[in-house]
């Protein structure tokens, strides 16, 4: 529902969430970023991979069955309307045994066809993550001919999420996501997992087994007809298995029909099972979570810096022109491209002047001055006049400051500038 809902949501006047990467500007709550901010999605994946490896070590592979877009399409979603049009599992496989005729064919056409809309709702939010879902839900009403590329980049992600969540399913997990071979880094013998108990269950229903020998597991099967990987739980934690829990359900089933306790398959630990006391908090869970509470305060910290004021000066494409000065003086000219970044909500008049023992023989000429600062990332050609003779080797130093106009003693920000010149 948050995948789906938050891209057409827009707060003052922006998309709530929108990652244009052609303009290098990302907008998150209201708050815009750009491309210079890139340390902070460093932080976030970052700490995105050690919070999945804490709730690893202690829960297991709970994000598989419970969090996991993947799982959660193909079971709120992709099954729903597979059970709806096909009746339950049973029914589904006499229909797939069936030969084909007018009813299989109609139910199976309903069915890709609900699967076609729902993967093209999917594909169009996710796009419009990236160009807008605005401007996408207007180009979608043109001739696809006058956006082909766009057009053609969301038919082919409406293709994958068709092929993947209609058909190819848990087969990615166990094929091509790399989280289920590298969990068992994560797990140990702490943490939860789906878990088959040996003690009660062994030895299985079996002709050859006394009866007042036999554990509790009937052999019926319902554990692995109810796996979407298709394992047996009773072999122990396999790679393929997701964490759904589909194979307690079924068991507990059969188990509540035998009139036995349930959690014969049931969340536990190795310790657990083996009867010995299981540690909630382990010495790598608390090096997991200082870790994240590390990244939390560094992205903070590096937030709450990115609404100050920043400014930067790009040299433009003729470095220099030789002058004459009003007084006569041999002279220099350096044009600037003078670029802002300000993010909070107030829009103050910026002036700039240069902050140096020569600062009467600089002169800083702009369009502006002082500057009007919007939010988001705004542009001033800039130009520096200086006497010839104040060049060294070529070069001269000088440090431009930004300050408030209603609080002209308080510098906002500096930035030094190396103008430059003919070599004496």
């Amino acid at each position: 529902f948050i995948f789906l809902v938050l891209p057409w949501i827009h707060f003052h006047g922006k998309q709530i969430i929108l990652l244009d990467l052609a303009t290098r500007e990302f907008t998150f709550f209201g708050s815009t970023f750009y491309a210079h901010d890139a340390p902070m999605l460093i932080m976030i994946l970052l700490g995105f991979v050690f919070t999945m490896a804490f709730v690893t070590s202690i829960w297991g592979r709970v994000w598989c069955g419970w969090a996991c877009p993947q799982t959660v399409f193909i079971d709120a979603i992709y099954r729903k309307i597979e059970q709806f049009i096909e009746g339950n599992s049973y029914q589904r496989t006499k229909l797939d045994e069936a030969n084909w005729n007018l009813n299989k064919l109609a139910r199976r056409s309903l069915k890709w066809f609900l699967y076609t809309i729902v993967s093209l709702h999917i594909a169009h939010s996710l796009i419009g993550y990236f160009v807008g879902t605005r401007f996408l839900l207007d180009v979608s009403t043109h001739n696809p001919s006058e956006n082909m590329n766009l057009f053609l980049t969301v038919m082919f992600v409406s293709s994958v999420f068709l092929f993947d969540f209609g058909w190819f399913r848990e087969q990615f997990c166990i094929i091509a996501c790399p989280y289920g071979r590298i969990q068992s880094v994560m797990m140990d013998q702490n943490s939860l997992v789906v878990a088959y108990d040996t003690k009660r269950g062994e030895p299985r229903r079996a002709k050859d087994v006394p009866k007042d020998q036999q554990g509790d597991c009937v052999n019926c099967f319902a554990c692995v007809r109810s796996c979407p990987t298709g394992i047996d739980i009773r072999r122990g934690t396999q790679l393929e298995c997701i964490a759904c829990t589909n194979c307690i359900d079924a068991c507990d089933d059969i188990m509540t029909k035998l009139k036995k306790n349930t959690g014969l398959i049931r969340y536990d630990t190795e310790n657990g099972l083996n009867g010995q006391p299981s540690k909630k908090l382990k010495t790598r869970s608390v090096i997991y979570l200082t870790i994240i509470a590390i990244i939390v305060a560094t992205f903070i910290v590096v937030l709450q810096r990115s609404y100050d004021l920043k400014t930067q000066f790009v040299r433009g494409k003729q470095v220099f022109v030789e002058i004459k000065l009003d007084d006569g003086v041999a002279g220099v000219l350096n044009q600037y491209k003078l670029t802002f970044d300000y993010k909070a909500e107030d829009k103050p008049e910026i002036m700039m002047r240069v902050k140096t023992f020569i600062k009467n023989q600089v002169e800083l000429v702009t369009p502006k001055n002082p500057y009007s600062v919007m939010i988001g990332h705004q542009s001033v050609n800039v130009f520096f006049k200086f006497r010839k003779d104040l060049l060294v080797n070529g070069n001269l130093k000088i440090v431009v400051e930004f300050v408030n106009t209603r609080q002209p003693n308080i510098v906002l920000n500096e930035q030094e500038v190396n103008l430059v010149g003919p070599v004496q």
